[in-house]
């Protein structure tokens, strides 16, 4: 292996993925990248649903960003970008995951990890860090790279109950529109489903985190990433769950990336109260497969 230490995390969204990556940002060597895999779609192209880098600055202009861009875009950065689009397209969406996972790989997906590779390794020299965190949650991306063998890889799974993410996604935030509960879901139980394929095929350098079991002890659930990672180092959280946050360089994710200064790490159930019992129940059918793997129950409890 020649690249650099990526922990790759997967899942799907609003699982706290956001707040986990931001967490290790602030240890010594590790950088939080966000959504790599929209980097040349929104941060090139400019058809993504957001062109903003974590500090506040479009990507294109951000120092991180701008000399990555240089190192790895090429003459024409716009033509390298389209590029990339087209490969991540054709060759590393959720369904292709189990492909991704055979020994023998394609040349067109050979040729994608090692773009993946001269990629982390130019955030590794800009940045300085030796271990980058990418929340990008794209399974197949992970067995890419997990079959390759490029790049240093540990695979962090997060999920959270499908009914507090459905839950989540009724309401728009920000830059990012609403999703139905029928179609959350869906995408809920295929991305955690491949997630499940990428870990099993690779049980030594992959971990699973419950997001319910990180709001309940975040500092706990740092400290098992950093066993994961192989790393030595004091949590940037306290016990209580209160962490204060530096400015960092997520190409995109979720609004809540903005979020600077002390924070608290508190759990979310406000789903149990607000859910529509028919989003529920919908939520609760297409995810059934994997409810009880996880430890989720078919029934919600209601909170006062």
């Amino acid at each position: 292996m020649t690249g650099p230490r990526v922990l790759y995390v997967t899942g799907w969204c609003r699982s706290g993925t956001t707040m986990i990556g931001n967490l290790l940002n602030e240890l010594d060597g590790v950088v939080h990248v966000g959504e790599l895999h929209y980097l040349w779609r929104n941060g090139v192209i400019g058809t993504g649903t957001n062109t903003v880098c974590g500090c506040a600055e479009p990507v294109l202009d951000c120092p991180l960003w701008s000399k990555v861009l240089g190192l790895t875009g090429g003459a024409d950065l716009l033509a390298t970008a389209r590029l990339w689009a087209s490969a991540q397209d054709l060759l590393v969406r959720t369904r292709h995951t189990a492909r991704r996972l055979r020994p023998r790989q394609s040349p067109a997906s050979r040729e994608l990890a090692a773009r993946m590779t001269r990629l982390y390794a130019a955030v590794a020299e800009v940045s300085g860090a030796h271990t980058i965190v990418d929340s990008s949650k794209f399974p197949a991306e992970a067995a890419l790279l997990a079959a390759t063998g490029e790049v240093d890889l540990r695979v962090l799974h997060v999920v959270r109950d499908p009914r507090a993410v459905a839950n989540s996604w009724l309401r728009p935030k920000d830059y990012i529109p609403a999703m139905s509960a029928a179609r959350s879901t869906w995408y809920w139980t295929g991305f955690n489903a491949a997630s499940e394929l990428v870990c099993q095929r690779n049980p030594a350098t992959s971990a699973r985190l419950r997001y319910e079991d990180f709001a309940r002890d975040p500092r706990g659930g740092v400290e098992d990433i950093l066993r994961l990672l192989g790393l030595r180092a004091e949590p940037p959280i306290s016990a209580d769950g209160t962490a204060t946050l530096g400015v960092n360089h997520t190409v995109t994710g979720n609004p809540d990336r903005f979020a600077h200064g002390r924070v608290q790490v508190r759990r979310d159930d406000r789903w149990r109260r607000d859910l529509p019992k028919r989003a529920g129940s919908t939520a609760t059918a297409l995810a059934s497969p994997l409810l009880g793997r996880y430890g989720y129950p078919l029934r919600r409890a209601s909170v006062p």
